[in-house]
């Protein structure tokens, strides 16, 4: 039975192999008159590279006087047929998102190589680097930065059209300045868009996306899950900008995320959180998915915690 299915372009996953679906069609792009860019246009005569993975880089250059980030995609895998699917489904996705706490595209080289998307260029780096410069933060900045996540992550999920990020974590939130009074979820390259028939779905979605550190255990166990995986990930977020440092930091990240799995949690032991923003932290990750809340509960619940604050913790707003 499984040499028919592959024989007609079946293919397994999942941890049992049990699971068949037709070869991967490449995502037709939207209309690209718009969009697309003329690398030509593009200067990278004082480039900076500012991230790198297997893909290949994220580079800050300028286009048509203007700074951007441009993810360019390795000449060697410009012709891998999982890459440029990969690569399409993210400027699919970016296309439609506008939202003030989204990265914002601009536009993408997709008919010659190497291919490119450029995005709007964010000067204070990242939410990663911003901690292991500063330490654990004050409730109020926990609860500034938490609240513009959150604002960003509501629009990701809004249905029908959902998007599930499965890779949120400090690296792809993004310091709008160097005042950090502002951030950006990016980053959409494990991004998935689903069509939700109901609120109540659970997408049919198996297999180990997304970063170890931030991982819903559901994930991990390779199970059905949905948008509260990234919701689990929001929890060791907020958790790292109260402690100071990441989830279990003492276990390498695959041993972590297995430790998580079996139902295991940090240990709240800095002094400067407060009780609430513990509760609600210890809802989001929830072992049981339907238990954790939406982030349009979670913004309102954030904004209660602000409005309740003792005014002592106001005035370290931006300033740890």
């Amino acid at each position: 039975m499984i040499e028919l299915l592959k024989s007609h372009g079946g293919l397994s996953y999942g941890q049992n192999g049990s699971h068949f679906e037709p070869s991967p069609v490449l995502p037709p792009l939207p209309n690209k008159c718009d969009w697309e860019v003329d690398p030509s246009e593009l200067d990278f005569s004082n480039s900076v590279c500012i991230g790198k993975g297997s893909f290949g880089e994220i580079l800050k250059a300028h286009w048509r006087g203007t700074p951007v980030a441009v993810k360019r995609i390795l000449p060697s895998l410009s012709d891998d047929r999982l890459v440029i699917q990969d690569f399409r489904q993210e400027v699919n996705l970016l296309v439609k998102l506008r939202h003030p706490n989204v990265v914002q595209f601009l536009g993408a080289v997709t008919d010659r190589k190497p291919l490119m998307l450029i995005t709007e260029y964010l000067r204070g780096g990242d939410l990663h680097k911003y901690l292991k410069d500063k330490g654990a933060l004050s409730p109020s900045t926990t609860i500034n930065f938490g609240l513009d996540i959150a604002r960003g992550m509501a629009y990701l999920h809004n249905e029908p059209n959902v998007i599930i990020h499965r890779d949120l974590k400090p690296r792809n939130v993004l310091l709008v300045n160097s005042s950090a009074d502002h951030l950006k979820v990016g980053d959409f390259g494990l991004s998935k868009l689903i069509k939700v028939q109901s609120a109540h779905d659970v997408y049919k979605m198996t297999g180990e996306t997304g970063s170890y550190r931030y991982m819903a255990p559901e994930v991990l166990k390779h199970r059905r899950y949905d948008k509260k995986v990234d919701v689990f990930s929001f929890a060791m977020i907020l958790y790292e900008m109260l402690e100071g440092e990441p989830p279990f930091s003492n276990y390498e990240p695959y041993d972590g995320a297995k430790y998580v799995a079996e139902g295991h949690r940090p240990s709240f032991r800095g002094k400067g959180y407060i009780p609430e923003l513990r509760e609600l932290t210890e809802q989001c990750w929830d072992a049981d998915m339907k238990q954790r809340p939406s982030f349009i509960e979670i913004i309102k619940h954030l904004e209660k915690i602000k409005e309740n604050l003792p005014s002592d913790h106001h005035w370290h707003l931006f300033t740890s």
